[in-house]
């Protein structure tokens, strides 16, 4: 019995033995094993983070030449970059014309936990975002309102809002513009500026080339009140700009020719309601009918306007991330 026990301890003590040498030779593979569980799933990780940084970096970039200055895009990409990803670095953003995008590629060195022992020490993790914009091709307009075309083109000389002077762009007048309306001073009989609003609502859902039909009389649309409109003052909004017109009455038209972005700064319609006394200007009186503001530069980042390389550039810009 005791050679028997005997025996047995040395087996053991053997068999230890050889267990020791067998985790030894599987310790490579083990390590490389939990390189590819741990070190992937960082880079994976890391990735996920440097595209949210360059998708952030191409945007801004983006947001500044639809304005018409890109200014320092390497700069403007670098910062972003690194405001979402302290670690990384950007390239020098690429800008296209045709169409209209930048691209912005984004990296960072990601050292790894057990791959060295693989000889693998880091990896460089990169990622690329592109942002292109264009002109409005349609959408839901705030406002069920639209302007003359002709007017807008003799208010900017012929190209881009540059200054924030303001105008008054009369409902059923030439907005002091010679040329743009019939001696009537209305573009269509019984057209005032509105347009038939979306069913139970203040906005207006309409595309290019589409013929808008005409709301008459003076007062607002049916479906809208004042506090519609005063929600809007000294706010940014997309407005169609027609160019051809006809009919009259409830069967008068406008067609889309374009958006433009204007700032309200003030209205009179139908009497008393209004911004005040002689808002339309000096000579007015309480039954003109206006809108003032200015044309200006406006980026427009929501899923509310759609975007087409055919629009026209008026000022106005829809942006999308299409990396």
């Amino acid at each position: 019995m005791q050679r028997l026990t005997t025996r047995l301890r040395r087996r053991a003590q053997d068999e230890r033995g050889a267990t020791a040498v067998l985790v030894s030779l599987l310790l490579v593979p083990m390590l490389g094993f939990a390189a590819i569980a741990v070190d992937v799933g960082a880079l994976y990780a890391e990735r996920a983070r440097l595209q949210i940084a360059a998708d952030a970096a191409a945007l801004a970039v983006a947001q500044d030449c639809a304005r018409g200055k890109c200014g320092d895009m390497l700069a403007t990409a670098r910062a972003l970059v690194r405001a979402n990803d302290g670690e990384a670095s950007a390239a020098q953003p690429v800008l296209t014309s045709d169409p209209l995008s930048v691209t912005v590629e984004g990296s960072t060195p990601k050292e790894h936990w057990f791959a060295p022992v693989i000889g693998h020490d880091s990896t460089v993790v990169s990622a690329v975002a592109t942002v292109g914009w264009g002109g409005p091709s349609g959408g839901t307009a705030v406002l069920p309102l639209t302007f003359s075309w002709c007017s807008f083109r003799a208010q900017t000389n012929g190209g881009l809002p540059s200054t924030t002077t303001k105008q008054t762009i009369m409902f059923s007048k030439s907005d002091g513009v010679s040329g743009c309306f019939g001696p009537s001073g209305n573009e269509v009989p019984g057209g005032f500026a509105w347009v038939v609003p979306d069913p139970g609502t203040c906005r207006a859902t309409h595309s290019l080339d589409q013929r808008l039909i005409s709301d008459t009389g003076v007062a607002l649309p049916g479906s809208c009140q004042q506090a519609d409109i005063d929600r809007w003052l000294n706010q940014t909004v997309l407005l169609p700009l027609f160019d051809q017109s006809g009919g009259t009455g409830s069967g008068a038209w406008y067609r889309v020719y374009g958006y433009a972005a204007f700032v309200i700064t003030g209205y009179a319609v139908n009497g008393s309601i209004n911004t005040g006394k002689k808002v339309c200007g000096p000579g007015t009186t309480s039954s003109d009918r206006c809108v003032t503001g200015y044309y200006t530069r406006f980026v427009e980042l929501s899923d509310a306007w759609d975007t087409s390389p055919d629009a026209p550039q008026l000022g106005a810009s829809i942006l999308r991330l299409i990396r």
